[in-house]
C-alpha cells in the first residue's frame, strides 16, 4: 500500500479524526463551565488539567457511536497518530509555567497548544480543514487571551467549543467527499 493510500485509509476508517475532536469539544465545555465558577483561578486550572483525563475514554466512545477505528492496527501510519497526540505533551512545560508564573494566561497558552497541535493531523488524514483550523485557533485564541479580563476568561473555552465543532463539521464534509471519490 503507498503512503498516500494509506493516508486515505486512515482518513475513511478513523472519520477524519472527528470522534477525538467531539470529545474534545465536550471536554472544552465542561472546562467553560469551570471557568464561569467563582473560584480561585488556581483552582480552575487544576480542574482544567484534571477535565483533559476525559479524554480518552470519551474519544473511545464516540469512535464506537460513530463506527470509527481509533487503533488503526492494520495500518502502519496508525501509530503515527498517537505519536503526533503525545508531542503536544512536550509543550506542557509551558502550560505548567503559566499556571505557576501567569495563571490567567494559562487557559490561552492551552488552547493555543491544543489548536497548533492539529496542524499535523490535516497530513495524517489527508484532511485540508486542519491545515486552515490549526493556525486559525491559536492565533485567534492568542488575540482573545490577549484582549479578554480576567472575569471573562470562560469566553477562551468557550471559543475553542465552537471552533473545534466547527473543524468537525468540515472534516465531516471532508470525509464525506472522499468517501464518495472512492
Amino acid at each position: 500500500m503507498l503512503i498516500d493510500e494509506m493516508r486515505k485509509d486512515l482518513s475513511v476508517k478513523g472519520r477524519n479524526g472527528i470522534s477525538f475532536l467531539l470529545s474534545a469539544s465536550v471536554i472544552w465545555l465542561i472546562i467553560t463551565i469551570i471557568f464561569m465558577q467563582s473560584i480561585e483561578i488556581a483552582q480552575k486550572n487544576i480542574l482544567m488539567l484534571f477535565s483533559t483525563g476525559l479524554m480518552f475514554p470519551l474519544s473511545v466512545g464516540v469512535s464506537y457511536i460513530l463506527k470509527a477505528d481509533w487503533k488503526f492496527e492494520t495500518n502502519a501510519l496508525g501509530s503515527l497518530g498517537l505519536y503526533l497526540n503525545l508531542a503536544q505533551l512536550i509543550y506542557f512545560p509551558i502550560l505548567f509555567w503559566s499556571m505557576i508564573k501567569s495563571p490567567h494566561d494559562a487557559i490561552m497558552i492551552f488552547a493555543i497548544i491544543t489548536g497548533a497541535h492539529l496542524f499535523t493531523y490535516g497530513w495524517l488524514y489527508y484532511a485540508k480543514p486542519y491545515y486552515i483550523a490549526a493556525p486559525i485557533i491559536a492565533v485567534g485564541m492568542m488575540f482573545l487571551g490577549l484582549y479578554t479580563t480576567t472575569n471573562n476568561l470562560w469566553l477562551i473555552p468557550f471559543s475553542m467549543v465552537g471552533l473545534l465543532f466547527m473543524l468537525s463539521m468540515a472534516l465531516n464534509m471532508s470525509y464525506r467527499k472522499l468517501v464518495k471519490r472512492i
